[in-house]
């Protein structure tokens, strides 16, 4: 069986991200809101501006920022978003639920994938704070999920790389391992060579966000996706496939 090439994913949380992800050569999107805030799920606006993109579009499913312990209103809310991404035609979701021992929560995750009925769904990083890795793993397989991205259950994916691996050897092609957090140009190769079947990156590059004109000012600095990034990464990864 011949192995896929990886895929690189960018996570945008507005249009000009959407766009410069485009650019740069993202073969697939993670749209999100607030990127600042670990990402939750994004506006029917934005899902609207993702739906013709041309590329395969997995919005998150998030209700608020913080951990991964939901209430029967925040489950709510995520199965009509879960509807929301039905209605406008996106290729998934990515999601992840934990109860209150930190495990995921089967529970959660079945009534999302049932509102999902035949999109896939993707876990999040709420793998990298389970206590048990491999039993979330298996969970995951368990659930039907398609793919995991991870760091490894470290700050960064480099600093998990020999997790990912561990990871990777674990899944045994039952589900993809997609390596997130910190990823860049400079270390997609050592990713890659972990075992990390697909990469996820924001490619950002912070900006200033100019003061507005009037009384109330709101200025500060924010992360956007830079097109440059995503096609820097892009060539690493080509490059690392190309055995140069």
């Amino acid at each position: 069986m011949v192995a896929k090439s990886p895929v690189l994913e960018v996570c945008v949380d507005d249009p000009a991200g959407l766009q410069a992800a485009i650019e740069g050569g993202a073969d697939r999107i993670e749209l999100c809101a607030a990127l600042a805030l670990g990402g939750l799920t994004p506006a029917p606006g934005l899902m609207a501006a993702a739906a013709d993109c041309g590329l395969p579009v997995f919005a998150m499913i998030r209700p608020r920022p913080g951990g991964f312990l939901y209430d029967a209103g925040e489950m709510a809310a995520a199965l009509q978003d879960v509807a929301a991404v039905r209605r406008f035609g996106l290729a998934g979701i990515v999601f992840g639920a934990t109860g209150a021992d930190g495990r995921l929560d089967v529970a959660a995750i079945g009534r999302v994938a049932k509102a999902a009925g035949d999109l896939p769904m993707v876990l999040h990083r709420a793998i990298d704070v389970t206590p048990d890795q491999d039993e979330a793993l298996q969970t995951a397989i368990d659930c039907g999920y398609c793919r995991v991205l991870t760091s490894g259950g470290a700050a960064t994916a480099v600093d998990g790389a020999a997790n990912i691996t561990r990871m990777v050897q674990r899944a045994a092609g039952r589900i993809e391992i997609m390596a997130g957090g910190g990823v860049e140009a400079e270390n997609a190769a050592r990713l890659l060579t972990a075992g990390a079947q697909d990469l996820h990156g924001s490619c950002s590059l912070i900006m200033a966000d100019p003061a507005p004109v009037g009384r109330l000012r709101i200025a500060g600095e924010r992360a956007q996706t830079s097109a440059d990034r995503v096609r820097a990464l892009r060539q690493a990864m080509d490059r690392h496939m190309r055995g140069v």
